[in-house]
């Protein structure tokens, strides 16, 4: 009787806990502010967070290009500017990009 009455407890818990985590957490989709009301609000927020997540992307590719950079030597540094300008030369002074 005691065991019974104790699992009936524990599960009784249980669903109550889980009851009030799901209640506490609300639907990201409620949210105010967030959510755009219009489709030209809701292009232009992704536009921007598009921009914003190129501009991070460049500036971590430029990070690893300087850190590249910084552990060659100063021969590999020199041929590579040298081989850079001779084929601007080749190319009628048109930009490289790296």
């Amino acid at each position: 009787m005691v065991y019974k009455c104790m699992k009936i407890k524990t599960i009784f818990t249980t669903c109550l806990l889980l009851l009030v985590l799901s209640s506490g957490m609300s639907c990201a989709s409620t949210k105010a502010g967030k959510n755009p009301e219009t489709v030209a609000e809701a292009e232009k927020m992704r536009a921007k967070e598009k921009k914003k997540a190129a501009k991070d992307a460049k500036k971590f590719k430029k990070a690893a290009y300087k850190a590249h950079w910084d552990l060659q030597s100063k021969a590999a540094k020199k041929s590579i500017k040298r081989n850079k300008k001779r084929h601007r030369k080749n190319n009628d002074g048109k930009r490289i990009v790296p």
